[in-house]
């Protein structure tokens, strides 16, 4: 399955001192903004989402159909398709917000060990 860029989302209790602590290893913010609560920040092709006070844990999220610059690609795999392959290889979900056609959707599921991971597909 190609299940697009990778990110970490982090939940943090001060967004600020998040910031400052991954600027301090080479990140710079790359979206969001400190009024909508959440930063993306960026450190090559590596990204850690900061989000405060919108869930609680830690997310690993992929996104269907971008690259680590958050531009679409031409060749991907659909969230719902990858939902479906998800489910022929019993894995159960937990959230599903995703529109019988195309377009943006999204699904929650979680690892044998309880991390969460989110399929979020923005094109």
């Amino acid at each position: 399955m190609k299940l697009g860029a990778f990110s970490i989302s982090l939940s943090v209790r001060d967004l600020a001192a998040s910031r400052s602590f991954y600027e301090k290893l080479g990140f710079g913010v790359f979206a969001g903004s400190p009024e909508q609560r959440y930063l993306i920040m960026k450190n090559g092709d590596a990204l850690v989402g900061l989000f405060q006070g919108m869930f609680e844990g830690n997310i690993l999220t992929f996104n269907p159909g971008w690259d680590q610059q958050a531009q679409k690609v031409p060749d991907f795999d659909d969230v719902r398709e990858i939902n479906r392959r998800v489910k022929l290889a019993g894995i159960a979900t937990l959230q599903e917000t995703l529109k019988e056609t195309g377009g943006p959707g999204s699904f929650v599921m979680q690892d044998p060990d309880g991390n969460t991971i989110l399929i979020d597909q923005h094109v």
